[in-house]
């Protein structure tokens, strides 16, 4: 995304903005988020909780002096929420700290009907970009997954959201157990049919404490072996290069300038305040970088900032050297990989003085970095074996 970058042409880090609604019509037995089921919800508390969360942080200084690149409603169900919510949520935040010329406000929804037939609401609230949980377009697989909308309703979705929004973007789950090339490829071809300029492709993991890591255990489920996972994911990336989607992130894919803004803040180690039960952020303060984690528990948070403008459950500072780890950690997911203006923005550190040319060349010499006086950067092979690669750059 050269256009937003800086005037280095390093690509511009940005401070978003990350709003979560915690609760869903039901709990997919994949999904370790932290989402709710609740019979009842009284929305007006909830509405001026998140105007409250963000008067707290907008009069503590945080992002002083910048501008909303990216706000990102995500959850649980955020299309759920009332759109007067997300409409309030977004003027305060536009009171507070105003908005970038070109700032991507997008909302994760669900094809369900009575959720697709608000997308034209959120729209007029201010959204700009949906990001739909398609998750197949197979109804064997929806069902496996625990999904409440059919294939059908997913097709019905997707052509509501190209008529209310200016972009939007879905997802896919593969490397399910049992799946086939052939049959993953013909999902494939269907979904760039149906898609705009954004796709999130997603192999299936078994997240500890989920529906799914029970079935695991007591032998209900056996997930797809490691070859056959990356069978399926070599042949995602020639298929999505082919359609002029390629990979900008391990399983994300874009057309050149469809990236999501808001993940870029987060992957290039940028600023970004977390409202809601069990945000995150990472903010710049006094003493340095300060990672922030809020109360996981709806009724929790929800009280706690009703007592006192905040729901936060803890706050650590960040050293430098940990934040360089960050940096690297998420930057070389990236194919534009870690850039070493941005990595001394992150953190304060040069990337040579962190990762030492002479600790990198091995890696070099194997195929899976290269390295240029600009930037280090993880090849397809490198980011294949991210954890391994990460090992050897901060030993």
């Amino acid at each position: 995304m050269r256009a937003s970058g800086t005037d280095s042409g390093t690509p511009r880090r940005g401070f978003g903005l990350y709003v979560h609604w915690p609760f869903c019509v039901s709990k997919c037995p994949y999904c370790d988020f932290n989402s709710h089921v609740r019979e009842t919800i009284d929305t007006a508390r909830w509405h001026v909780a998140y105007q409250a969360e963000l008067a707290h942080y907008a009069a503590a200084g945080v992002g002083a002096g910048e501008k909303i690149t990216s706000v990102f409603f995500g959850g649980g169900t955020p299309s759920l929420m009332p759109p007067e919510t997300v409409a309030g949520i977004l003027d305060a935040a536009r009171w507070h700290w105003g908005f970038a010329e070109d700032v991507e406000i997008t909302l994760e929804a669900n094809p369900n009907s009575a959720e697709a037939g608000k997308f034209a609401d959120f729209a007029a609230a201010g959204i700009n970009r949906l990001s739909i949980g398609v998750q197949s377009f197979d109804e064997a697989a929806l069902k496996f997954l625990g999904r409440a909308h059919d294939a059908g309703e997913a097709r019905r979705a997707i052509e509501v959201a190209r008529k209310a929004v200016p972009r939007y973007s879905f997802d896919l789950i593969y490397a399910r157990p049992g799946q086939t090339a052939e049959s993953w490829r013909a999902e494939l071809d269907e979904a760039l049919a149906l898609a705009d300029d954004h796709l999130s492709l997603y192999t299936l993991t078994i997240e500890p404490n989920t529906g799914f890591a029970g079935a695991v255990a007591r032998g209900a489920l056996k997930p797809m072996d490691n070859d056959a996972q990356a069978a399926l994911y070599d042949l995602t990336q020639e298929i999505m290069e082919q359609a002029g989607l390629p990979a900008y992130e391990i399983s994300n894919h874009a057309r050149p300038g469809g990236e999501s803004r808001h993940n870029l803040v987060y992957w290039r180690s940028g600023q970004y305040l977390g409202l809601g039960p069990g945000a995150h952020a990472r903010l710049r303060g006094r003493e340095g970088w300060q990672a922030i984690q809020n109360r996981r528990k709806p009724e929790a948070w929800l009280e706690q900032v009703e007592r006192q403008g905040e729901g936060r459950d803890s706050l650590t500072v960040v050293s430098a050297h940990e934040r360089a780890e960050e940096a690297l950690m998420m930057g070389l997911r990236l194919t534009e990989g870690v850039y070493a203006e941005n990595f001394r923005a992150a953190c304060g550190l040069d990337l040579d003085a962190v990762v030492p040319p002479e600790r990198s060349a091995p890696l070099e010499e194997a195929g899976l970095l290269v390295r240029t006086p600009e930037k280090i950067v993880a090849t397809k092979e490198g980011r294949a074996v991210l954890d391994g690669l990460l090992a050897k750059l901060l030993a």
